[in-house]
């Protein structure tokens, strides 16, 4: 049975004051707000479970930190709170640790994907979506691949009769060396600076001259030269 205002703030009163069992009813009330909550974070790849604990986190702080001097319901304030907790725990959740541009990126993708495919009749490009978000597309592709779940090579791909056949186990010798090589490559060239970035880019995804690539950042063939170069002895020396 739903609590009125007053009761809420009764209860909330009493919990302050150390009385257990009314800060629990006060939980137990507000449970499906939690789970109103979570719905807003459906398409973020989280389990709703796992946002659950965390909105319910952010449902506690709120029944001890609840102002009753301030004539507003409880759950005006417990909303924000429970939001907040949950943005948190998605902000610096994950094993590599992922941008908050990037993840903001990928949720703006996220969100106009469905409505664009539907009205195209189709999946849209990169180049579409990066219009749809106005962003380059090549920051698209990168918030995209950033959010995607890591997985071990270590993990179990197929196991009989207790023997476990693993991801590592499946790449040939020379294959392992070129996945670690690339891991580490890309672990290299994120830690350049964004100009430096733009260059390696330019250069050697797009197959661009350093003429055109001087011609696209406004600076000069020679200052493209020099920057390449270091930019290679940084790689070499990472």
């Amino acid at each position: 049975m739903a609590l009125t205002h007053l009761e809420v703030r009764e209860l909330i009163a009493r919990s302050q004051k150390g009385d257990e069992q009314a800060r629990h009813e006060v939980i137990e009330n507000n449970l499906r707000l939690v789970w109103s909550v979570v719905q807003r974070f459906q398409h973020r790849g989280y389990e709703a479970d796992d946002l659950y604990q965390i909105g319910c986190v952010g449902l506690v702080k709120a029944v001890d930190k609840f102002d009753l001097s301030f004539d507003v319901r409880f759950s005006t304030y417990a909303v924000p709170m429970m939001i907040g907790e949950i943005q948190r725990f998605i902000r610096d959740d994950g094993t590599v640790k992922i941008s908050r541009s990037l993840k903001e990126l990928d949720y703006r993708i996220r969100k106009v994907r469905d409505p664009l495919t539907q009205t195209l009749g189709r999946m849209p490009t990169i180049h579409e979506l990066a219009a749809a978000v106005n962003a380059e597309p090549e920051q698209v592709i990168l918030a995209m691949e950033a959010l995607k779940p890591v997985h071990s090579i270590y993990e179990t791909m197929y196991e009989q009769d207790g023997d476990a056949l693993t991801l590592f186990d499946q790449l040939a010798d020379k294959d392992q060396r070129s996945t670690i090589d690339h891991v580490a490559l890309r672990d290299a060239i994120e830690r350049l600076e964004p100009r430096e970035q733009r260059i390696v880019y330019l250069r050697y995804f797009r197959d661009q001259t350093q003429s055109e690539v001087a011609s696209e950042l406004g600076i000069s063939q020679v200052q493209v030269s020099r920057l390449e170069k270091r930019i290679l002895c940084r790689l070499r020396d990472t």
